[in-house]
């Protein structure tokens, strides 16, 4: 069984990949068990960012890590709020949250006819720290912003994220298909994919 830190210290997350991994014969160890903090994430890119918090978790464990940086994109903001869509609701004075990020979105594109957006979901994972071949996955969906949050699964932008080809958001799809099909499912498929080619043969 091959151990890889997860830079990341969301229990959702980890138990997402964890089932996609085991598979491989990998076992993800979240960074947080081993007693490591979150990295600085100073870019502007995910990832950079993704790369960044990799490095960082490879090189206080020793282990392969795997890193995600992913948030979304919105065409009519020039792509923003990109790298900072957590925070997105505290640049308008809200706290930080999935529900305030999803009010304040609403009220910054009241006005924007333009409703095009993509959720995407960087994965880069590392052997070592100094690994010079970083694994590098993109997964990316396409979608526009409703103008009201709709259904209940789901979290962050899922509610207002609008999939034109199921007709309905992310928030109204059964779990297993919006996992199927979202932007960290095509990242995670292609991560797997990768690791394979690369590392397991």
């Amino acid at each position: 069984m091959m151990k890889i830190v997860l830079a990341s210290n969301n229990s959702g997350k980890l138990a997402e990949l964890q089932a996609m991994l085991l598979p491989l014969g990998m076992e993800l160890v979240r960074q947080s068990d081993l007693g490591i903090g979150e990295a600085e994430e100073p870019f502007r890119t995910f990832v950079e960012n993704a790369l960044t918090k990799a490095r960082h978790a490879a090189t206080l464990s020793g282990l392969p890590a795997l890193a995600d940086d992913a948030g979304l994109c919105v065409q009519a903001f020039g792509g923003l709020p990109g790298v900072d869509t957590a925070y997105y609701a505290t640049q308008f004075g809200y706290a930080k949250g999935d529900d305030n990020n999803v009010k304040a979105l609403l009220e910054q594109m009241a006005d924007v006819t333009d409703r095009r957006a993509a959720l995407v979901s960087t994965l880069v994972a590392v052997r070592t720290a100094d690994d010079p071949e970083p694994l590098i996955a993109v997964g990316r969906v396409s979608g526009e912003i409703a103008r009201t949050p709709v259904g209940s699964n789901g979290f962050g932008f899922d509610p207002v994220m609008f999939i034109p080809s199921f007709g309905k958001t992310f928030a109204e799809l059964p779990v297993e298909v919006k996992n199927a099909n979202s932007h960290r499912g095509q990242a995670v498929r292609q991560m797997m994919q990768l690791m394979r080619e690369r590392w397991l043969s």
